[in-house]
């Protein structure tokens, strides 16, 4: 059966019959890297990891002269840095809310290439690729041979059309004494609950780098009028009016996200290095722990189509292209001598949340040391590279809550189950292991929350007098959550409950991060409004925490 055939066989929306009774067989007690890869019906949807060989991929190739409409709707992006390569991404979608983005099913050649200047009078690198229907018609390019720690701007050309001009940057080389980086913290951009105005002013900061912390879209229905945008001078699509499911329920989902001018703003503008939470596949799910009670090959089939479509709309190399339901997002990325990055995957690998999620007295569930946030593999591969680190900051961007967050300022507190708090037993073990390797400066990035925190990591949680042994940077969100407040309804009770939480806001924007030699300096910019266009950017707070003395001191 083709994608199509799959597709209109399935009589609801969701799944085919034929791809549920496949996930069937290899839902319980089956390594389920096996899934999607050996069946008829996923050979057909292209979930396995190797370039499109057979099928529709063999079909003609598209004259893109005959392409008639703009192509490159959804912009363009660069990501993950190295100090002599870049990945470059754009996806072509003349119309970008429909299933095929408005192209058939053949193959497509687009060239790029790259220059030292914004009107590509001096190109150092150009050549084609193939944009394959397989993939969404997405094109990863990665680009070698580039001078280190320097900006670069790209471009596409399809048939007639050109793409926007990206600019981008490469890495310091490894050994370089590099004094100074700039990064950008971002999460959780809820295209329902208001405009991407952060981004539009993000796409103006002078930052070597962004940081996607996860949600990057939401699963859940978006109205006529764009939720919260009330948009008056058009009207979305009926098919955004439901949850995301399937493969084509993603795609059209990146789509409508992509199609937003200020996120395109700040995809051209700097590199992304993207991490995911769980929206962009469900909910709170766990591993394979979905958060409704589906059979787990529904919940399988699933987070195959959402790692897909994921992948095929971010700046990520090869490497990290799924197989089925399985993708290694975690990755390291290194600037220079002052920065090591560790980027991990919170979701994908976690034991299920205890006590049934959300805000529980913490107890021998939560508390069980096999508990993992990580999975062991991550969690090896995290405090082996805190070994052989000599950057002067080890920095991880991740998902959730880091630092412990009671609820209030009583001996009856309560925890998230959803954040490290319910699984301290992992927390504690990357701590230890932080210590064991010697590590002076750690920071840790973070999203998720929507609200935006500064904090003191503490040698033991339990008493605000013992050491700090790093900080905690939480961006807020872009959008999601609406407006919200500068202090929320449990500001107090955070604050007082929370003597190392130093920093705490809840309204929307961003956080900026630069480190130096001598300090790290963040720098809290919110917007005071979403559900309007057009807000103006301030700054909330600012806090430096000096090299060899973790510790936020506002200034």
């Amino acid at each position: 059966m083709t994608p199509a055939q799959i597709s209109r066989s399935s009589g609801r929306h969701g799944h085919s019959a034929e791809l549920r009774r496949a996930a069937q067989r290899f839902g319980s007690g089956v390594d389920r890297r096996r899934f999607l890869t050996v069946t008829g019906a996923a050979a057909a949807l292209a979930f396995a990891v190797n370039l499109p060989g057979a099928g529709t991929a063999a079909a003609a190739e598209l004259d893109a002269r005959k392409i008639t409409e703009d192509p490159f709707t959804l912009g363009v992006a660069s990501g993950d840095p190295l100090p002599d390569s870049v990945l470059l991404w754009t996806r072509l979608a003349p119309r970008p809310y429909e299933a095929d983005g408005g192209l058939p099913a053949e193959r497509v050649e687009v060239r790029w290439e790259v220059a030292r200047d914004e009107r590509f009078r001096r190109t150092v690198r150009r050549g084609s690729t193939t944009a394959h229907p397989e993939f969404g018609h997405s094109v990863h390019v990665d680009v070698n041979g580039l001078d280190s720690d320097r900006s670069f701007y790209y471009r596409f050309r399809a048939g007639s059309w050109t793409s926007p001009t990206g600019r981008t940057r490469t890495a310091p080389a490894r050994g370089a004494r590099n004094s100074s980086l700039t990064l950008a913290a971002v999460s959780c951009q809820a295209y329902h609950d208001g405009y991407f105005t952060a981004y539009q002013h993000l796409a103006d900061e002078d930052v070597d780098v962004v940081f996607h912390l996860g949600d990057y879209l939401y699963e859940y229905a978006v109205s006529a009028v764009g939720g919260a945008r009330k948009y008056t001078d058009r009207l979305l699509p009926d098919h955004y009016n439901r949850e995301t499911l399937t493969l084509e329920d993603y795609r059209m989902r990146y789509g409508l996200y992509k199609s937003d001018p200020d996120l395109r703003a700040a995809h051209a503008a700097h590199p992304f290095v993207v991490t995911w939470d769980d929206h962009e596949t469900e909910n709170n799910y766990a591993g394979g722990t979905p958060e409704n009670s589906v059979p787990p090959e529904e919940f399988l089939l699933r987070r195959a189509a959402a790692y897909r479509a994921y992948w095929e709309n971010q700046p990520l190399r090869t490497p990290q292209r799924p197989t089925g339901p399985d993708m290694r997002l975690y990755r390291r990325l290194r600037f220079g001598r002052l920065a090591q990055f560790d980027i991990l995957d919170t979701r994908q690998y976690r034991s299920n949340q205890a006590y049934g999620d959300g805000w529980k007295v913490p107890g021998p569930e939560s508390e069980d040391p096999s508990r993992t946030m990580t999975g062991a593999a991550q969690e090896r591969w995290l405090l082996d590279g805190w070994k052989t680190s000599d950057a002067r900051w080890n920095v991880v961007p991740q998902q959730v809550t880091f630092a412990r967050r009671r609820d209030v300022p009583a001996d009856a507190y309560k925890l998230s189950m959803d954040s490290w708090d319910g699984y301290p037993a992992s927390r504690q073990r990357v701590m230890d292991g932080a210590e064991a390797a010697g590590v002076e400066n750690l920071m840790v990035l973070t999203g998720d929350v929507h609200v935006g925190y500064g904090f003191d990591l503490k040698k033991d949680f339990d008493d605000p007098a013992s050491r700090t042994v790093g900080t905690e940077i939480v961006a807020t969100s872009i959008a999601s959550g609406k407006d919200g407040a500068e202090k929320p309804a449990n500001w107090n009770n955070l604050t007082q409950a929370n003597p190392h939480m130093k920093f705490y806001d809840g309204r929307r924007g961003y956080a900026l991060v630069t480190l130096g030699t001598e300090q790290a300096r963040a720098d809290f910019r919110t917007v005071s409004a979403v559900t309007t266009p057009g807000a103006p950017v301030t700054t909330a707070g600012s806090f430096v925490t000096e090299a060899g003395n973790p510790g936020l001191t506002p200034v």
